[in-house]
C-alpha cells in the first residue's frame, strides 16, 4: 500500500505532481529511490524544477468552427521566443485553442485537468509536463476563453505570429458572408486599436469618475475658469470613450467611419439588425513581470555551477 507520507516525501524530493508521485511509487512497489529514478526518466522531476522560471514568451492561438458559431482562444507561455517557433509547442497551442472552443472548464486548473484532444489517454497537464521535459523550458497554459453564438458570426485575427490574438462576435439573424467579413474586420480593429470596452454602458464607472477627476484637476491647473471646467471635462470624457470603446472608435480601414456607423451600414445593407456582441484580446506576456538578467552575471553564475 502506498502511503500519503511516502507520496509527500517523493513530491518534496522531486517537485513532481502528487498523482505522478503516486503512480511512480505504485510502479516501483514503493521503492523511494527507484521512484525518483522513474520520475527522472519520465522527465517529470526535471519539469518540476523548471517550474519556477519565468515564462513570458509564447503564443496566443485561436480556433473557429466551420460554421463560425463557436470559437476558442488560448495563451500558452514559454521562456524564450525560440521555443515559441518549435513545431510541437505550436501544435500544442493549436490543439488547446480547439479544445477551448468546446470546453466546459471554467478555470485554467479545470482546463489543464481535462483530456487532451490529440491523445485522450493523457490530460493537458500531463502533455504539458512531457513537453517541458522534452524541450527543456518552463511552460504554462495561462488563460483561455470560449465564445458560442446562436446566430451571426465569430471572427478571429492573429497578429505578429501569435503575439496578439483576438476573437470578435457579431449577432445577426441572417447568415451572410457580409457578417463573416465584418466579424473578421472587427477582430483586426481590436488587435490594432486595443479597445478596453465594448461600449459606453460597459465602461467601469469607477474608471470614469477617476478620469473625470483627473481632467478636472488638469483644467483647473491650466487656469481655466471654473464655469467652463465642467464642459471641458465632459468633452474630454467623450474623447476618452472614443479611445477606449470599440463601437466609438474610428475604423482603422476607413477613418470616415466609426465602428458604430460601420455596423449601421451593414444593418441597412442586410435589412436586419446587426450588433457587436463582445470581443476578447490576448497579448502574449502582458502583465507578466519579466526577470531582467545581467548577461555577465549569468555567465559567471553558470561557470560557478560548473566547478
Amino acid at each position: 500500500m502506498i502511503t500519503a507520507q511516502a507520496v509527500k516525501e517523493l513530491r518534496e524530493r522531486t517537485g513532481a505532481g502528487m498523482m505522478d508521485c503516486k503512480k511512480a511509487l505504485t510502479k516501483t512497489d514503493g521503492d523511494m529511490e527507484k521512484a525518483v529514478e522513474f520520475l527522472r526518466e519520465k522527465g517529470l522531476a526535471a519539469a518540476a524544477k523548471k517550474a519556477g522560471r519565468i515564462a513570458a514568451e509564447g503564443l496566443v492561438e485561436t480556433y473557429i468552427s466551420e460554421d463560425k458559431r463557436s470559437a476558442g482562444i488560448v495563451e500558452v507561455n514559454c521562456e524564450t521566443d525560440f521555443v515559441a517557433i518549435n513545431a510541437d509547442f505550436q501544435e500544442f497551442a493549436k490543439n488547446l485553442a480547439k479544445m477551448a472552443s468546446s470546453t466546459d472548464a471554467k478555470t485554467v486548473e479545470e482546463f489543464v485537468a481535462s483530456k487532451y484532444i490529440a491523445d485522450e489517454t493523457k490530460t493537458v497537464s500531463e502533455v504539458l509536463t512531457n513537453l517541458i521535459a522534452t524541450i527543456g523550458e518552463n511552460m504554462n497554459v495561462r488563460r483561455f476563453e470560449k465564445f458560442t453564438s446562436e446566430n451571426g458570426s465569430i471572427g478571429s485575427y492573429i497578429h505578429g505570429g501569435g503575439r496578439i490574438g483576438v476573437l470578435a462576435q457579431v449577432s445577426c439573424e441572417k447568415d451572410s458572408e457580409v457578417i463573416d467579413v465584418l466579424a473578421k474586420d472587427l477582430a483586426m480593429q481590436v488587435a490594432a486599436a486595443n479597445p478596453l470596452y465594448l461600449n459606453e454602458a460597459s465602461v467601469d464607472q469607477d474608471a470614469i469618475e477617476k478620469e473625470r477627476e483627473i481632467y478636472r484637476v488638469q483644467a483647473l491647473n491650466e487656469g481655466k475658469p471654473e464655469k467652463i471646467v465642467d464642459k471641458m471635462v465632459e468633452g474630454r470624457i467623450k474623447k476618452y470613450y472614443k479611445e477606449v470603446c470599440l463601437v466609438d472608435q474610428v475604423w482603422v480601414k476607413n477613418p470616415d467611419l466609426t465602428i458604430s456607423k460601420l455596423v449601421a451600414e451593414k444593418s441597412k445593407e442586410l435589412g436586419v439588425p446587426v450588433e457587436v456582441v463582445r470581443f476578447v484580446r490576448f497579448e502574449k506576456g502582458e502583465g507578466i513581470e519579466k526577470k531582467e538578467e545581467n548577461f555577465a552575471e549569468e555567465v559567471a553564475k553558470q561557470m560557478q555551477q560548473g566547478k
